[in-house]
């Protein structure tokens, strides 16, 4: 049996203000092209299906189209609910689209709950396993404590519950929305960490044939049985060296993984960084092959240029961000905010910040971190809460 693994579809978001909707369309024209060109018997969704959690009216647009495409494949989908998605929004209607094929699973109580397909060689359930916010499942799942391996760990339990009392031989898939430890993040996915930690093991999906996974934007192997399919387009410029697919993935009579393939996504615009002096950059030739970029340019000038970002489009008029970092500066604090930030949890900036309001060796003491952790953690469930019931 076929599966097509994807994710991430983020409809809705821009890049560096550019309206990536005509891009993101055609990627769902690429999908349904590649559904019938590869004889797909199930399209699988890995979360993130919008940006965020109330969508502009155009992007809801593009996803009615896309499932009614999809539905007219007479393929059946399965499609997970993730961190950007309001789960209530995305699965309203979820009983009546499910009779045209298109299966939604955005109540983690129906985690247990699978789509079952079948084929000359028996039966395949695909468990669809909705973003799970630690805070707010704990007590449904009965998981030990707020975190996403025990929340997960506790979800997973019941799916192999499940698939135990199934006939022998029946073959699994599991779409989850998640960090899996060995995952390369990026800087577009939106931070889900928990008590400090956001990482899960690839083990807590032990037990079954595939773990179809969204969350991280690059496509990437954890191991054979657990994938990223990434994100179709590129949502940040440190993605500009990833190469955009989906998998392909064949599972054959017993379980195992026959063959995964990617399969490369269109690419609206070619993505590129730069770094040097301004006028190296407008004059070198060797930078040519960036002329037709989105372009990100870091200026080395020791002294800032006057006009440089109308002076570098007009050698790169696709060019997007623009910073400094002038050379032979020494390392004394400086920089933007921005770039200070940069790469930075939230709960090391509060960390941060309580060190400097002390002054020098006042550092957070574990019991100040642990009381920053749970703050965080309440912000973030209680921002989640007021979303479902918004």
């Amino acid at each position: 049996m076929k599966f097509l693994h994807t994710s991430d579809w983020h409809f809705g978001r821009s890049f560096h203000r550019v309206n990536l909707l005509d891009a993101q369309a055609a990627f769902i024209d690429h999908l349904v092209e590649t559904v019938r060109e590869h004889e797909v018997d199930a399209v699988l969704v890995a979360g993130d299906v919008y940006d965020r959690a109330v969508p502009p009216l155009p992007a809801v647009a593009l996803y009615d189209r896309a499932l009614h495409r999809l539905a007219d494949l007479g393929v059946p989908t399965v499609m997970i609910s993730g961190n950007h998605d309001s789960a209530r929004r995305l699965g309203v209607g979820a009983a009546l689209i499910g009779r045209a094929g298109i299966h939604l699973r955005t109540d983690p109580a129906g985690c247990a709950d699978p789509v079952v397909l079948a084929d000359v060689h028996g039966d395949v359930a695909l468990y669809g396993l909705p973003y799970l916010e630690p805070a707010l499942v704990k007590d449904d799942f009965g998981a030990g404590k707020v975190s996403h391996e025990a929340v997960l760990g506790a979800a997973m339990d019941r799916i192999r519950a499940d698939l135990a009392g199934r006939a022998p031989g029946t073959r699994s898939v599991v779409l989850a929305h998640a960090f899996v430890t060995g995952g390369q993040a990026s800087d577009s996915e939106r931070d889900i960490t928990v008590g400090g930690v956001e990482a899960v093991p690839a083990s807590v999906f032990d037990g079954v044939d595939y773990a179809a996974l969204g969350h991280l934007h690059g496509c990437q192997t954890i191991n054979e049985r657990v994938r990223y399919s990434g994100s179709p387009l590129a949502y940040s410029f440190s993605e500009s060296d990833h190469r955009k697919s989906m998998w392909l993935v064949d599972l054959g009579a017993g379980g195992e993984i026959l063959s995964a393939e990617r399969l490369d996504a269109p690419v609206p615009r070619r993505l590129a960084r730069v770094r040097g002096r301004l006028e190296d950059l407008l004059r070198d030739g060797a930078y040519a092959a960036y002329e037709d970029c989105w372009l990100e340019a870091v200026l080395t000038d020791p002294v800032r240029p006057e006009d440089p970002m109308a002076r570098l489009a007009e050698r790169f008029p696709h060019t997007l961000s623009l910073a400094f970092d002038p050379e032979g500066r020494t390392e004394d604090g400086g920089g933007s905010y921005a770039q200070r930030l940069k790469g930075r949890s939230d709960q090391e900036i509060a960390e941060d910040f309580v060190t400097h309001v002390r002054g020098g060796g006042g550092f957070a003491d574990e019991a100040e971190r642990a009381v920053l952790r749970g703050a965080f953690d309440d912000v973030r469930a209680d921002e989640s809460l007021r979303e479902t019931h918004r």
